[in-house]
């Protein structure tokens, strides 16, 4: 099962994952929300919509900005739409 790890800690693991571009995108759902927080970084990608992030903190060390999620995305890309994929020092693996 795809899991997202970051400083010993599973931030969010499910079995429902949706690959796009090598990335997992995770479902809201399966997030442990206690791991996040907003983070202000935002980006635009030509064919999915706007991108927003979340900084993944856990035990005092941040991962800036390494969870993205597309709240809205543009019509090919409806898959990921509301889901989370990771970077930035969260490792996923499983799948």
């Amino acid at each position: 099962m795809p899991r997202a790890e970051f400083n010993g800690q599973v931030v969010a693991e499910s079995d429902d994952t949706v690959v796009v571009d090598g990335n997992h995108y995770f479902p809201e759902s399966s997030l442990k929300s206690e791991f996040f927080r907003e983070s202000a970084k935002s980006s635009v990608c030509p064919w999915k919509g706007t991108a927003s992030y979340r900084d993944v903190v856990v035990d005092g060390k941040v991962a800036e900005a390494a969870a993205w999620v597309y709240p809205s995305t543009k019509p090919e890309a409806k898959n990921i739409e509301g889901r989370f994929a990771f970077w930035n020092g969260v490792e996923v693996t499983g799948g």
